[in-house]
């Protein structure tokens, strides 16, 4: 623990993004609160049964990210705990985690934030003035030196505009956010918007029980299955420093064609009717791991984009109809905002774009950088450790280190991003945030100084340097170096292997890592024959 400081900080939020931000205020020894608005940590996390405009899973969510690739640096998950946990096993991470560090103690429930105001004399302090009502219904103004907001973008449901004879439906029309569960869809003909991972989740569930399921998609998507070969979860396999160095020299067509090909072996996506005419790393991926086999069932059948509503049914651009719907669910993303801090006059979002330094600070804050944003960011891969990370930036910062740069480095950074996400993804409201697990991670901890001398890692622990390298990005690798060093990292890293092969065996030996001699084996054929042709 470090020494106190008086600076006070507030956290908006206990969820998956509070929690790291919580303890690492108290690791830096700083005099912080955290408002939460409900009556429990974990945020999305903790599922909500009723209608609620607060963020929630659904009833059966899994978590589509591994366990070792989710965790906090800091605290492995149990080696009995699923590879890919569902809501309840991940909520209850969440709970040991903020019950281990106490950070309970922290937490005030039932607190709610109405607004944040730069204060008087913010030119010259930078400080803020919160208003927020407490859990006996006391309103209050309270002065705090920095704020960090993570309260997460899973909240505002996005709407797409309404399509022709919508309104004379007959039918019922929500949007994801408010379905919970399968009761009340039994025999009934349903059509979910969207194929990202919420609309291909509802999407298979309701095709258990459901007369028919129809899943509208404008474009098609690329699916990723959880398991990889060797039933390695898949973003251990994908989210690798070598492979991330490896992209950067390798052409991008190629890196494509060597996943998409990959991805077509398990199943053809043009003859699924799936095939996108954009490529795999040119979208935010689905990942599913029924869907292919839901569609070849014929429980759910593929639909492009909705031309109009009928009294009672849907035509689709193609042309084909379906006289008689039920349901509609809207799977159509999120929208964000940030409306609490100066009645979003202050930090301005037009389509899901903001400027916003490392998706964290607002550019126009730069004089003090005493507010940041936590967990705005979309990865393939999990966002947990990556808040963390986030929030070892920003405590980094509040505590005098200064490691964000001038404004002038900080807009530059910005529009660096915005020019290679155009170059890269399709344009859409779900890619604006989007991120490169390892890279941005990465960025982060050169930062603070967290990242590895790989050359002096190599001579002096070759193993620990093997698994680092090689290995899956696990998030305790940032906890070898930098500020607040984990005596137990190492132990971590070497143990991954055994922790995810207790989840599903816990009597196993562990065996080899095979996929990444698979990776490379790949690699040098296609490099071989691009030799060969070229």
């Amino acid at each position: 623990m470090a020494p106190p400081n008086n600076r006070k900080l507030l956290i908006v939020g206990a969820g998956a993004s509070g929690l790291p931000s919580l303890r690492h205020a108290l690791l830096y020894g700083v005099d912080v609160v955290c408002f939460e608005l409900t009556n429990q940590v974990g945020g999305l996390w903790n599922y909500k049964p009723q209608e609620t405009d607060l963020s929630s899973v659904m009833k059966t969510t899994v978590i589509n990210t591994s366990k070792e690739m989710t965790a906090y640096s800091d605290f492995p998950p149990e080696g009995t705990m699923a590879n890919f946990m569902h809501n309840t096993e991940m909520y209850r991470y969440l709970q040991n985690y903020s019950d281990h560090y106490e950070l309970d103690k922290h937490i005030k429930f039932n607190h709610k934030v109405n607004s944040i105001d730069r204060n008087e004399d913010y030119d010259k302090t930078g400080k803020w003035k919160v208003n927020y009502t407490d859990d006996k219904g006391v309103t209050h103004d309270t002065v705090f030196d920095g704020v960090l907001l993570c309260s997460g973008h899973h909240t505002t449901p996005n709407w797409p505009a309404k399509f022709r004879g919508q309104d004379d439906f007959k039918g019922r029309i929500i949007h994801s956010h408010s379905y919970k569960d399968h009761r009340g869809y039994e025999d009934k003909t349903v059509v979910v918007v969207g194929i990202g991972n919420s609309g291909g989740d509802v999407a298979v569930e309701l095709s258990r029980i459901a007369k028919q399921v129809y899943l509208v998609t404008r474009r098609g998507t690329w699916v990723f299955n959880r398991i990889f070969d060797y039933g390695k979860p898949i973003d251990m396999v994908m989210n690798r420093k070598f492979l991330s160095d490896l992209r950067s020299i390798v052409p991008a067509w190629l890196s494509n064609t060597v996943v998409e090909a990959k991805l077509n072996m398990r199943f053809d996506h043009k003859a699924y009717g799936l095939k996108p005419a954009h490529r795999v790393f040119g979208a935010h991926p689905t990942v599913n791991d029924e869907l292919p086999n839901r569609i070849a069932c014929g429980t759910v059948r593929i639909k492009p984009n909705i031309a109009n509503f009928t009294e009672y049914g849907i035509v689709f651009q193609d042309g084909s109809k379906i006289e008689h719907v039920d349901e509609v669910v809207m799977s159509t993303g999120f929208s964000f905002e940030f409306g609490l801090v100066e009645k979003g006059e202050l930090i301005k979002v037009n389509n899901n774009h903001v400027s916003l330094y490392q998706y964290m600070f607002p550019t126009d804050l730069s004089d003090h950088n005493s507010l940041a944003i936590i967990g705005l960011v979309q990865p393939f891969g999990s966002i947990m450790p990556l808040s963390e990370m986030q929030a070892r930036v920003y405590m980094e910062q509040f505590t005098g280190n200064n490691v964000v740069p001038s404004k002038r480095e900080m807009i530059d950074n910005v529009h660096d991003k915005l020019e290679k996400m155009a170059r890269r993804y399709v344009k859409s409201n779900r890619h604006t945030i989007q991120v490169d697990y390892v890279d941005y991670i990465e960025e982060l901890a050169k930062l603070i100084g967290a990242q590895l001398d790989m050359k002096q890692l190599w001579k002096e622990d070759p193993w620990l340097a093997y698994k680092v390298y090689f290995g899956p990005r696990v998030p305790y690798i940032y906890r070898l170096n930098g500020p607040h060093k984990w005596k137990e990292a190492r132990n971590a890293i070497l143990s991954v292997d055994e922790r995810v092969l207790m989840a599903t065996n816990d009597h196993s030996q562990v065996e080899p890592d095979y996929s990444v001699l698979y990776i490379v084996g790949i690699l040098l054929v296609t490099l071989i024959l691009l030799y060969i042709l070229f």
